[in-house]
C-alpha cells in the first residue's frame, strides 16, 4: 500500500471539515464534555477559515507536484 502523502492527508481533512460544515448547515448542535453548548456560528466561521487555509495549502502542493 502506498504511503499517504501530505497532500492526501490535507484533502481528507478538508473533506471532514466540509462534512462538519454541512452538518452545521442542517442544524447540528454540539456541546463540550461538560454539557456547555458550542457556539455554532463561531464553529462555522472557524471551519470556513480552516477550509480556506487548507485550499491554499493544497493548491500550493499541487503546483509543486505537477
Amino acid at each position: 500500500m502506498a504511503e499517504e502523502t501530505e497532500l492526501d492527508r490535507l484533502k481528507a481533512r478538508r473533506v471532514t471539515m466540509l462534512y462538519r460544515l454541512d452538518l452545521i448547515a442542517k442544524g447540528a448542535q454540539l456541546s463540550y464534555e461538560d454539557g456547555t453548548p458550542v457556539d455554532m456560528a463561531s464553529e462555522k466561521a472557524r471551519l470556513e477559515d480552516e477550509v480556506g487555509r487548507l485550499d491554499r495549502r493544497i493548491e500550493a502542493l499541487e503546483r509543486t507536484v505537477h
